[in-house]
C-alpha cells in the first residue's frame, strides 16, 4: 500500500482496538417504529400518515418538485422564499434564512458573523458545526473560550476576565458572541437560558454581547406550536440569532437561521456554505411546509405532550431499577437521578423548568455490550452505543430517543430490557468470581493470584 493507504488504516485500526471505530448501521430489516430508540424522529412524523397523506397530496398540486436549479444567489426561488416569509411570521422574528442542513447553518454563521478581535465564548457540549465554524472563522484561537456545561457562573468569570483585560470589549468596539443549545442532544440537558441572556446583558451594557441558540433537538417540541424553548421562556428579542433544524422531529431536511435583516445580508454575501451549494430541492420545501401545517393546528402539539408523559413514565419505571444496580455499571446522569423537584421561585402559571426530555442517557462503560443486548431480544429494541470522541472520555452511554409514536407498553419493554441486561452481567460477575474462589480454595493463593495475572 502507499504511504497515505498506510497512514489511513493504522487510524482506523487504532479506533478499532479502542471501539470507537464508526460504521453505518446495519438492519436485515426494516426498523419497526415501537423498536427505534435511536433515532431523532422525536414527534414520529417520519411514520406519521396524517403527514404522509399531506405531503402526497401537496406534491401533487405543487408547479415545482424536482431539483431547486442551484445555489440561492444562481436562480430565483419563490417557494424557499414563501416558506422563510411563513418562518420569519410563525417565530415572530425578524428575518429567516433557508439552509441546507443546520450543520451548513452554524458553519456559516460563526465563520462569517464574528469579527477580527471578537470573542466566542461557548458550552464544551456545544455541537461540532460551531467548532467547525468557529475553526474558519476570523477570531483568534486565544478569543474561542470555552466554558463549562451550562455553568453560568463560569461564564460570568470568563466575561469578567476579557471585560477587565479588553478595553474594546468594555468600551463596545468588540463583540462576545455566547454559543448555546437549549436541548443538548447527547445529555438531554437544558441550557438555563434566562440566566445566560441575564448574565451577557448585565455584564455587557453597551450591547455587544450577542447570545446564539441551536434549538435543534427543541424544534417542534417545546414552546407554543413547537416554536422552542426560546419562544417558550419569552425571549424572542433577547437573542441575535436561532437555529431550527427541520430533519429531527419536523421528519424533513434543512434548517432555517432567525435574526436581524442585517446578518441575513450579511450571510448571503459571506456565507460560504449557502452561497456555494445548490439549495434544498423543491420536495424538501413542501415536506417542511406539510410539518409545519400540524404545528399550527395543533395536531403536533398532542404528539408533544404524549412525547414529555413518555418520558415521565420511563424515567419512574427505571430509577427504581437502577437504586439496586452499581452505579459504575449503569445510572443514569445527575440530572436525571432525582424525580424532578418542584421550583420554589416559579409560579403557579410558569411552565415547569427543566421539562421532561426524550433524549435520556445510560451511562455505562459498556455501552456496546447494552445495545446490543437490547438489539438480540426475541423482539429486538435498537438504541445506540455513543463512546468518545462524540461525547467526553469517561461518559460512554447508551443513547435512548423516545418517540411520539412509543407506547408505553413499548417503553416497559425496553426497561424490562435494560434491567435484564443488568442481572445477566451481574450474574456473570459473581460466576467468575465464584470460578476464583473456588481455585484458591483448592489451589491455594498463589495460583489464584497468577489465574488473575
Amino acid at each position: 500500500m502507499s504511504s497515505l493507504n498506510d497512514k489511513l488504516a493504522a487510524a482506523l485500526s487504532s479506533r478499532e482496538k479502542r471501539r470507537i471505530r464508526r460504521r453505518l448501521p446495519v438492519s436485515a430489516s426494516p426498523v419497526l417504529p415501537s423498536a427505534d430508540f435511536t433515532s431523532n424522529d422525536y414527534l414520529s412524523l417520519a411514520t406519521s400518515s396524517t403527514l404522509r397523506t399531506a405531503f402526497q397530496s401537496a406534491l401533487s398540486t405543487a408547479p415545482q418538485i424536482l431539483g431547486s436549479g442551484g445555489s440561492r444567489l444562481l436562480v430565483p426561488t419563490p417557494a424557499h422564499v414563501a416558506l422563510e416569509n411563513r418562518l420569519e411570521k410563525f417565530f415572530g422574528a425578524e428575518k429567516a434564512l433557508l439552509f441546507n442542513s443546520g450543520f451548513d447553518a452554524n458553519v456559516a454563521f460563526f465563520s462569517a458573523i464574528p469579527q477580527p478581535d471578537d470573542i466566542i465564548l461557548y458550552d464544551e457540549h456545544i455541537h461540532a458545526s460551531v467548532h467547525d465554524g468557529m475553526g474558519a472563522s476570523r477570531v483568534d484561537s486565544s478569543s474561542r473560550i470555552k466554558f463549562p456545561h451550562n455553568s453560568v457562573a463560569a461564564l460570568k468569570r470568563s466575561l469578567r476576565k476579557l471585560l477587565h483585560e479588553r478595553d474594546d470589549l468594555r468600551d463596545g468596539r468588540a463583540s462576545a458572541f455566547v454559543a448555546v443549545e437549549s436541548l443538548y442532544s447527547m445529555d438531554g440537558t437544558f441550557a438555563p437560558l434566562h440566566e445566560i441572556v441575564r448574565c451577557v446583558e448585565e455584564l455587557l451594557p453597551k450591547r455587544n454581547g450577542y447570545v446564539i441558540v441551536d434549538e435543534a433537538h427543541a424544534t417542534g417540541i417545546y414552546g407554543p406550536q413547537g416554536r422552542g424553548m426560546v419562544a417558550a421562556l419569552g425571549l424572542e428579542g433577547r437573542v441575535l440569532a436561532r437555529l431550527h433544524t427541520f430533519g429531527k422531529a419536523l421528519a424533513g431536511s434543512g434548517a432555517a437561521i432567525l435574526t436581524t435583516e442585517l446578518i441575513r445580508d450579511y450571510l448571503l454575501n459571506y456565507g460560504r456554505s449557502l452561497i456555494y451549494t445548490t439549495t434544498l430541492p423543491y420536495a424538501n420545501i413542501i415536506a417542511v411546509e406539510c410539518a409545519f401545517d400540524m404545528l399550527e393546528n395543533g395536531s403536533a402539539e398532542v404528539l408533544a405532550l404524549h412525547l414529555l408523559d413518555l418520558s415521565r413514565y420511563f424515567l419512574e419505571l427505571l430509577r427504581p431499577h437502577l437504586q439496586s444496580a452499581p452505579p459504575e455499571l449503569l445510572c443514569l446522569p445527575d440530572h436525571l437521578r432525582a424525580d424532578d423537584k418542584e421550583d420554589l421561585n416559579s409560579t403557579a402559571s410558569d411552565p415547569p423548568f427543566p421539562p421532561p426530555t426524550p433524549i435520556i442517557p445510560l451511562l455505562t462503560p459498556h455501552p456496546h455490550s447494552l445495545a446490543a443486548h437490547l438489539a438480540s431480544l426475541p423482539q429486538p429494541l435498537f438504541t445506540k452505543a455513543i463512546t468518545w470522541p462524540t461525547v467526553p472520555v469517561g461518559t460512554s452511554r447508551v443513547r435512548v430517543c423516545l418517540h411520539a409514536g412509543h407506547t408505553r407498553d413499548d417503553v416497559r419493554k425496553l426497561v424490562d430490557g435494560i434491567v435484564d441486561w443488568v442481572e445477566v452481567w451481574l450474574a456473570r460477575e459473581k460466576e467468575v468470581t465464584r470460578q476464583w474462589l473456588n481455585v484458591a480454595e483448592g489451589e491455594g493463593i498463589g495460583v489464584w493470584m497468577e489465574s488473575k495475572l
